[in-house]
């Protein structure tokens, strides 16, 4: 099994910037990719982005080139940087990881929120 324990949201005028974190832990050596997700009230929860053990990256449109994933592997944790937020971009944001051979995210963080005042 494999634990994600998100932390990082809150609320930042439009403009600003936040770092998520989402940290691994129990059986991460199974872990082949992490994402992020986000889901805003009376919506359908969004991709927002992946990062592969390998490093290879992808963004969702909505969010490609304001935000940024990356890992610190010795930590097992993995980061969103959130810049030039929107108000649309206030949502919980969930991280989640995809066990190696699997085309499923398996585990799934409890969530955080980010508000983003206009």
């Amino acid at each position: 099994q494999v634990q994600l324990v998100e932390s990082g949201g809150g609320l930042v005028q439009a403009g600003g910037s936040l770092r998520l974190s989402c940290a691994a832990s129990g059986r991460t050596f199974i872990l082949h990719a992490m994402g992020w997700f986000r889901q805003a009230p009376g919506k359908e929860r969004e991709f927002v982005g992946r990062i592969t053990s390998g490093g290879a990256t992808w963004y969702g449109d909505s969010v490609k080139g304001r935000f940024t994933i990356s890992t610190d592997n010795a930590k097992s944790t993995v980061y969103l940087q959130m810049n030039s937020l929107k108000p649309e971009d206030t949502a919980v944001y969930y991280c989640a990881a995809q066990q190696s051979g699997s085309a499923k995210y398996e585990y799934w963080g409890q969530g955080t929120q980010v508000t983003v005042s206009s």
